[in-house]
């Protein structure tokens, strides 16, 4: 079977489909065969983000690299089962189409609770949940004592991961391996970065998911999306100008990311 990674948490801004896409395209890069699934049936930002990297590599006739997309199949109301949701016959239907293929299936959740992405995560052998380093977004996996900082409780999305472990436990699977990935994280050692590192740290205790950094804040994010383009393309296009030392240091983050995804058979070496 393949191995299921899900990005998603409840939040828009966090930076969900541009981590998809770089994971996605660097499992590529390193030889593994990965399809993607955009459960934003209305934005599509992956779906769209692949698109764009198509008509990229045929405008430039280059070939670089491409993970397989597919929107999820329609399916007519009188071939469903009595009781039988639309949303997860689409779903279950379009990862057991890419099975046959894929070593790794990734699926981008919308930033909103959805039926479809609460069967998402109950499908997830690893969770990728994107986090903007700002307590505005740490209120996604907890409600915190805006004085103390003292974690009050589990917020609605921790709620929902806490229901897809317990769904996979009764059906025998692995445990669900939830990491939290730090993104926009400031250059400087600022005091409210240290509380949001502290805060999460705690919480990673409480309700088991590991803490990683992602990306910083960077220009160069919002000039890759409209080509299709990742961190680790910029060599490949021969734009020599644009690998200066910031691009070099997010390259190496996407490195760390990959890394510390501890992703059955895959290494880092890129």
């Amino acid at each position: 079977m393949a191995h299921i990674i899900v990005v998603g948490n409840e939040k828009g801004g966090s930076g969900k489909s541009t981590t998809a896409m770089h994971i996605a395209t660097a499992l590529v890069r390193l030889g593994h065969r990965v399809g993607t699934l955009d459960l934003d049936l209305r934005q599509k930002s992956l779906g769209r983000y692949v698109e764009n990297r198509k008509l990229f590599n045929d405008r430039q006739g280059l070939s670089l690299p491409i993970p397989a997309y597919r929107d999820l199949p329609e399916v007519a109301a009188d071939a469903l089962k009595p009781g039988e949701n639309v949303y997860d016959r689409r779903l279950s239907a379009a990862v057991a189409g890419m099975e046959r293929e894929a070593e790794f299936i990734l699926i981008d959740c919308p930033g909103s609770h959805t039926r479809l992405s609460q069967v998402a995560h109950s499908l997830a052998d690893t969770l990728v949940t994107p986090l903007n380093d700002s307590f505005v977004d740490f209120d996604l996996l907890a409600r915190a004592d805006p004085e103390s900082n003292k974690i009050l409780g589990p917020s609605i999305y921790s709620e929902m991961v806490w229901n897809a472990r317990q769904l996979r436990a009764r059906a025998g699977l692995k445990p669900i391996d939830w990491i939290v990935v730090r993104n926009r994280l400031g250059a400087q050692a600022m005091h409210n970065k240290k509380k949001m590192g502290d805060a999460l740290r705690d919480l990673a205790r409480r309700i088991g998911f590991r803490v990683v950094p992602g990306f910083s804040e960077r220009v160069i994010f919002r000039e890759l999306f409209p080509r299709g383009l990742t961190l680790l393309d910029l060599r490949d296009i021969g734009v020599k100008g644009q690998m200066n030392i910031s691009n070099v240091a997010a390259r190496q983050e996407l490195r760390d990311l990959i890394k510390e995804l501890r992703l059955p058979g895959v290494s880092a070496d890129f």
